[in-house]
């Protein structure tokens, strides 16, 4: 069978590289794809707006399946117009899409529901948003309502910081017609996680657990980001721990769109904090984590076709899922500058050395190929994931395959893990 990617960063390469290994797979096609992605199907200029013209490829080409990496095209529509087509897309409806295209349709759902997450309140006007702050404590959480590539959440220590914030969503327009409604939410505490699960609109299996790291440098200092590294299994997710996730979060979310006749057909992804009270949700995304896909796909041992085409179709009820007990640890090089401004076009070396080493799988995500070379073409630059017999060894062969690569500017985290191991 044809399979179509759309997407251009790290999460799409690891769905190209996990979707070639399927037997089922023939030839496999990428919009835009990236210098990393080319080297595994074929890269098709087409504006990933333009969902129409993707469809219209995807006829040309007798497309069987069509998964789509980012949110931006799921909120849009996408999936509408290629059902429209009959054509097979995996991938949330619009409608099913505003769990993350909008976050206060998010939390409408959550309330109704019973689903544990943070209280919010909304404000679209400055003065309001601020005399609201004023009669909270710090930290202070702010967050635009809509998409904001993973930059528009806050979390601010004073209130001047937490006014800034909300100047920089309501007055300046930072993030657009995301950013002019905001939700001001309860701060909680406790460690961070993420579990995705695919769902075909009533059933819903999940994976494994993994953790990402959204601030910049070490010791979670530094702006947000689209994140930084991830790894997976998560030791705190105990058995049952997973199994309230899993039943409370994923499941009631799912059956609660079921019941407002929203059917959600993708892969449903709860960025959650273990609280002294259980598990709340921070976010929903309605598609792959990124990196976490680049941290769980490796230990996926399954056909990854299996469960995508049982979305699509319906029949996700018997698939099982078999994944390694070994660990993986999943580091970002960066851009220098990121998330601000950050230069590209710089050579990447060493790429073929780093990725021989034993257990590295190397994903590219703001690359492209120049001349035969391989240059940076993004802030987010590669994702190095390394497999072990233990966090210890999934870590030193991640930071050692990355000793040797080289690029102007790089940048990453040296922590990545660490907190796995030391707890």
């Amino acid at each position: 069978m044809k399979v179509l990617v759309i997407g251009s960063g790290g999460r799409e390469n690891a769905l190209v590289w996990k979707i070639k290994q399927s037997p089922m797979v023939d030839e496999v096609f990428c919009v835009p794809g990236n210098g990393g992605i080319a080297q595994l199907a074929e890269c098709v200029n087409i504006d990933q707006t333009d969902f129409i013209a993707l469809a219209d490829f995807a006829q040309d080409k007798a497309i069987d399946l069509t998964v789509v990496g980012p949110e931006a095209p799921l909120v849009g529509g996408i999936a509408d117009v290629f059902a429209n087509k009959n054509l097979k897309v995996f991938g949330p409806n619009a409608e099913a899409a505003r769990l993350e295209g909008s976050k206060s349709f998010a939390k409408e759902i959550m309330k109704k529901y019973g689903i544990p997450t943070a209280e919010a309140s909304l404000f679209d006007n400055y003065a309001e948003a601020v005399s609201y702050l004023e009669s909270l404590k710090p930290p202070y959480v702010i967050k635009a309502d809509g998409l904001a590539a993973g930059k528009g959440v806050f979390i601010a220590k004073t209130l001047d910081e937490a006014k800034a914030a909300v100047k920089s969503c309501l007055v300046d327009k930072q993030f657009g017609l995301a950013g002019e409604l905001i939700l001001i939410e309860e701060h909680l505490e406790g460690p961070e996680l993420s579990i995705l699960a695919f769902s075909d609109g009533k059933d819903v299996l999940p994976m494994v657990p993994a953790q990402d790291y959204k601030r910049a440098y070490d010791n979670d200092e530094g702006l947000n980001t689209g994140g930084m590294g991830s790894y997976s299994p998560v030791p705190i997710v105990t058995p049952s721990l997973y199994g309230d996730i899993v039943k409370n979060i994923l499941e009631s979310t799912v059956a609660g769109l079921a019941s407002e006749e929203i059917e959600y057909r993708g892969v449903i992804y709860a960025g959650l904090i273990i609280t002294e009270g259980g598990p709340k949700v921070l976010e929903f995304n309605v598609r792959f984590g990124d990196p976490e896909t680049q941290a769980i796909l490796p230990r996926l041992k399954s056909d990854i076709l299996e469960p995508m085409l049982a979305c699509a179709e319906g029949g996700l009820s018997g698939i099982r899922l078999n994944w390694t007990e070994e660990p993986c640890v999943t580091v970002v090089l960066a851009s220098g500058g990121y998330p601000g401004d950050y230069k590209i076009g710089y050579e990447i070396k060493g790429l073929d050395e780093a990725s021989s080493r034993e257990g590295v799988t190397i994903f590219h995500a703001g690359t492209k190929l120049k001349n035969g070379k391989v240059v940076t073409s993004g802030g987010r630059v590669l994702n190095v994931s390394a497999l072990g017999k233990d966090f210890t060894q999934a870590r030193e062969r991640a930071y050692a395959a990355i000793d040797k690569i080289h690029f102007n500017g790089m940048h990453y985290r040296k922590d990545i893990a660490l907190r796995a191991i030391t707890g």
